[in-house]
């Protein structure tokens, strides 16, 4: 079992199709939460998918709540990756049953969404920047996370 990657809402399909080469590459499983802002059959999200997208793990939800019940089932913990939280992801103790949730690019999550996460985590940057890209952001914690629960 690895962590996963989970995108709430995304408004990009290629960032979308990025996360979803960086799942297939890893081993992750990618989830998503609809309604996405894009087509399925979108070209960027092809493009940046490239090949990968056939052999990444995806899997689709109708809305947060079908997803948050599956989780819970599941006993997956959710990790909210936000620019509200105070704890660093570099010092947080990650888990392969975590699943790292993104929010849209053009609004996060609600702030209703904060409240049923079961850890919060951000990336500390320079003094005036207010976020990094989606799938960059996704890709360094994941990396921090895999790093931590995989020999």
């Amino acid at each position: 079992m690895r962590p996963a990657i989970a995108l709430y809402q995304p408004d990009i399909a290629g960032n979308t199709g990025t996360l979803m080469r960086l799942a297939a590459c890893t081993g992750t499983d990618l989830h998503i939460v609809e309604p996405a802002g894009f087509r399925t059959d979108d070209t960027a999200l092809r493009r940046a998918g490239m090949d990968y997208a056939e052999l990444a793990a995806v899997t689709r939800y109708a809305d947060f709540e079908v997803f948050d019940q599956w989780r819970h089932k599941a006993g997956k913990r959710l990790i909210l990756l936000t620019t509200k939280a105070d704890t660093s992801y570099t010092g947080f103790s990650f888990s392969p049953a975590d699943i790292l949730l993104l929010g849209r690019e053009s609004a996060g999550v609600p702030e209703s969404l904060h409240q049923r996460v079961d850890a919060s985590v951000t990336i500390r940057m320079q003094k005036g920047a207010r976020s990094l890209n989606q799938a960059i952001s996704g890709a360094m914690v994941l990396g921090e996370a895999l790093r931590q629960t995989t020999v």
